[in-house]
């Protein structure tokens, strides 16, 4: 995980990657010292913002949402000026955003450190196989990165499983929760793994640990290990570049229905908002009476975007899959 992400250290997990987000804002606020204030795009995944407000809302944090913009579906650098003269720990940077879009991450990065604030990437391990990893964005780099790991070859199935995943650079690494282990040398000189850079409290005096929520979703790590060791970079690259193939080819069936768009101009992943000429809802149930999942409604979160989809395609999906999606939607919207 510290080479995918490009940074020093990674924990051994954490709960998930909405829990992932807010101890990486704690771990910001305790190292910044002199702020408080979180900077949030809405275009980091709604659940996480909320999970980030309850964690860190009894500590005084204060979390301050960040727009984006509605033609590209990504947030303008040139925003950010409206801050110039506010302090903050932090700015949050999703990579790809929640709407599948790519951000700006380099100058937003940047301007972070600008600010001297710290730069946390939320970002999707797949696609860090062929994207920039958040260690190398900008100049200097993103300080810390979060994510969740479900998809390293963990399957879903009602509701979950999930983990989350952290790394950052090593100055940081004192600040990190959750367990660390560093390879030494026994007695008889031979190699082992051992927790390390714990403090005693995490264990003892709980009130005063770093976080009292840093599981290690044992199973799930253990399975997304063996993934990725059996899948290798160059696996990892050839499934990221099929499921990126595989949404360009969904995209092009689908905005030749008549009724059917795209709602952002910024370039995607393996996700893509559609914007539709009929209520998303209403779509959705009839695909589901097909046996389809149709994708995400949008209205609940951002009813500002109207009759707006998400979809998704990933390296499972076949050209018979994506066409016979593509069909079941033309004759949803009738």
């Amino acid at each position: 995980m510290a080479s995918l992400t490009g940074m020093d250290v990674s924990n051994a997990s954490m709960y998930d990657g909405a829990s992932a987000l807010a101890e990486a804002a704690l771990m910001a606020v305790r190292s910044h010292k002199s702020s408080r204030r979180i900077l949030i795009p809405k275009t980091v995944h709604p659940v996480y913002r909320q999970v980030v407000r309850a964690i860190v809302s009894n500590q005084k944090i204060e979390v301050v949402e960040l727009p984006f913009n509605t033609q590209s579906g990504q947030v303008e650098p040139g925003s950010l000026s409206d801050f110039t003269n506010e302090e903050f720990a932090a700015l949050v940077i999703p990579q790809p955003n929640f709407f599948g879009v790519l951000e700006q991450v380099d100058a937003l990065t940047d301007w972070a450190h600008s600010k001297n604030a710290f730069a946390i990437g939320v970002v999707n391990p797949t696609a860090l196989a062929l994207l920039t990893p958040p260690g190398e964005w900008g100049s200097k780099g993103a300080d810390i990165a979060v994510g969740e790991g479900q998809p390293l070859g963990i399957p879903l199935s009602s509701g979950g499983p999930y983990f989350g995943f952290m790394a950052c650079k090593n100055d940081l690494v004192r600040q990190m929760p959750g367990r660390i282990i560093g390879r030494t040398t026994d007695l008889d000189n031979k190699p082992g793994f051992v927790l390390t850079l714990q403090a005693r409290e995490q264990h003892i005096r709980r009130s005063k640990a770093t976080s009292n929520i840093c599981t290690n979703q044992g199973l799930m790590v253990t399975a997304a290990t063996i993934f990725m060791s059996l899948l290798g970079p160059e696996g990892l690259r050839r499934v990221a570049a099929q499921s990126h193939a595989n949404t360009l080819e969904l995209l092009e069936q689908l905005e030749k229905i008549n009724g059917v768009k795209r709602a952002f101009s910024g370039p995607v992943f393996h996700e893509a908002a559609l914007t539709l000429s009929a209520p998303v809802a209403e779509v959705l149930s009839k695909l589901k009476q097909k046996g389809i999942l149709g994708g995400l409604d949008l209205h609940g979160h951002y009813p500002e975007l109207g009759n707006a989809l998400l979809v998704c395609a990933t390296e499972t999906k076949t050209t018979n899959d994506l066409q016979n999606y593509a069909e079941a939607l033309k004759h949803a919207l009738g």
